[in-house]
């Protein structure tokens, strides 16, 4: 797949070719040719970039979440498996310039290089047409994934890191009633900050009505949840 054929699918027009061109050749293709210019730099800065873009995207739009699901979120939707992915969906391996040695191993698919590839990716949109146009490109990948990653709705890890902040309190949860026949029980799970009923949660299982009993403890609290 040539450069037009990526820009299509990226929905992403160069003014400058250089940038996508470099982002899309690999160490192995320069060495070969005693070329100085490859996408290693590139990744380097698209790294930042996409730190900056999700940072700011789980900011404003996930503003239940503390501090540390954040930081989990981010690193789940970044990391080399999700880039990899996001790699595949836009068919980037078939536009990278490989050595002879790289394409003969699969280079095309490995994981790592279509990481990096997606990141020198990133860079070169932003170099070329700025922060808004990287952003465009991004957050359709970062949404999608953001929205399959059930650590999102682990409400009692995002209650547990708000009071873990103030050593004096304490969470408990307390099942306080169960009910239904065997196969489709029924249990009532209070959430207590120290001796206070702060949340009262129901679901199919212990766990499920943990879960809503913290829920319902974030949004007493005015969290979004």
């Amino acid at each position: 797949m040539g450069i037009k054929e990526l820009e299509k699918t990226i929905g992403y027009n160069f003014k400058d070719k250089k940038y996508v061109e470099t982002a899309l050749t690999h160490s192995s293709y320069a060495n070969e040719r005693q070329m100085s210019l490859f996408n290693e730099r590139l990744e380097f800065l698209g790294d930042s970039v996409l730190g900056f873009i999700t940072a700011e995207y789980f900011f404003n739009n996930f503003n239940h979440l503390p501090e540390g699901q954040m930081t989990k979120l981010r690193a789940a939707t970044v990391c080399e498996k999700a880039l990899h992915s996001y790699a595949l969906t836009i068919k980037l391996g078939d536009s990278l310039l490989l050595g002879r040695g790289e394409e003969l191993t699969g280079g095309r698919t490995r994981a790592s290089i279509l990481a990096d590839a997606f990141e020198a990716l990133i860079a070169a949109i932003y170099l070329d047409g700025g922060m808004e146009k990287a952003r465009d490109f991004v957050l359709p990948f970062i949404q999608k994934a953001a929205h399959e990653i059930p650590v999102i709705s682990d409400y009692k890890t995002a209650l547990q890191e708000i009071i873990q902040k103030n050593r004096d309190e304490h969470i408990s949860y307390v099942l306080v009633g169960e009910s239904g026949p065997d196969h489709n029980k029924q249990f009532e799970v209070e959430v207590r900050l120290n001796s206070n009923v702060i949340g009262l949660g129901v679901g199919k299982s212990k766990k499920t009505a943990e879960q809503q009993a913290a829920k319902k403890a974030l949004e007493l609290m005015g969290v979004s949840v």
